[in-house]
């Protein structure tokens, strides 16, 4: 069936839901309105205000509640409205859901899925447009998602609420309603409706920790995960470039079995993420790939990121990584 990323997050609520009462979602509107992005609508009417129901505007009191729900049996999926809303809940994340089996010696686990709205491309400005996905992987003991398609969001969904331990859940805003040629020199209508993915209405998990080769080729590899890989795929094909291109889709755990295998077969690196540069998770790849393929590599790995400074509004579009940005480096690793 032919769903937007919105309708197959929504999809994947239900079925959980359908299948294990211990499933419970709640967070800032979700019930009665259905959550600022619809992910959730109809949840409320159909499971009743005990299994899905608003809370007060209070990130930290949340994630604190389904920190408790967890460890007594119950499996909670919130949803913080936007990424950018949930640093109050930041040290109940760390300090308690994703150290709860370890301090406890196992006694209690955490099953928890924190989903959040992530990412630019929608006007948001500096507070709705943030990719922190760099302060959950430094975190021992969560796991962190990010799909980049309906069919990816459905299974790594319900994959994550199956998980006995904490889920980041990050969906980027601007591939809610569908896909894009990876252009930035005009916006998308974040409203208007797009079909781009045949997802499956039945119960399916996407294992995580599995990285997705989206496209293949000799010349590089080229690691995105969420909005980029759209971006990644459109700078290859204008660059005329045969790429092996890697739609991450958990960044914890990590798949270093595709990445390692594709880096040693093109001997070309390249990154692309939208968070900034300093620190971000593509770093943490630069660093691996050195380690496991330095012998292998026939120029400098690069990284073709965000820029170093607070989310700019006004030039949302020039702060994004372009497909010239990533032409231009392409070109810079295939030369060297």
């Amino acid at each position: 069936m032919r769903m937007t990323m919105i309708e197959a997050i929504q999809n994947a609520h239900d079925l959980a839901m359908m299948q294990d009462d211990k499933v419970v979602v709640f967070g800032e509107d979700v019930g009665f309105f259905g959550g600022v992005f619809r992910c959730t609508a109809g949840l409320q009417e159909k499971y009743g205000k005990s299994r899905c129901f608003d809370a007060p505007i209070n990130e930290l009191g949340i994630v604190g509640a389904a920190v408790g729900m967890a460890a007594y049996g119950i499996k909670p999926v919130v949803e913080i409205q936007f990424a950018d809303y949930v640093y109050p809940a930041y040290d109940q994340i760390v300090s308690e859901a994703a150290r709860l089996r370890h301090r406890s010696g196992g006694d209690f686990t955490c099953p928890l899925v924190i989903r959040m709205p992530t990412g630019g491309g929608i006007f948001g400005g500096q507070t709705h447009s943030q990719s922190p996905e760099a302060l959950f992987t430094h975190v021992a003991g969560l796991k962190t998602v990010m799909p980049s398609n309906p069919i990816d969001a459905k299974g790594l969904l319900l994959a994550a609420i199956e998980d006995p331990d904490p889920v980041i859940f990050l969906e980027p805003k601007r591939l809610y309603n569908g896909p894009f040629d990876g252009h930035y020199d005009k916006p998308i209508v974040p409203w208007k409706k797009h079909d781009f993915g045949d997802v499956d209405t039945e119960y399916y998990t996407t294992p995580l920790g599995k990285a997705k080769l989206v496209e293949e080729g000799p010349d590089l590899t080229i690691i995105a995960y969420g909005t980029m890989v759209y971006v990644a795929q459109a700078a290859a094909k204008e660059a005329e470039l045969n790429a092996d291109i890697i739609d991450l889709r958990s960044l914890v755990p990590l798949d270093m079995e595709t990445i390692i295998a594709s880096v040693k077969k093109t001997g070309r690196c390249a990154i692309v993420h939208e968070a900034t540069r300093t620190s971000g998770f593509g770093a943490e790849l630069s660093a691996v790939i050195q380690e496991n393929c330095f012998y292998h590599l026939e120029t400098p790995i690069r990284r073709i990121t965000g820029w170093d400074t607070p989310y700019p509004h006004a030039q949302e579009w020039d702060y994004f990584p372009s497909p010239e940005r990533l032409i231009s480096d392409f070109n810079k690793v295939m030369e060297d």
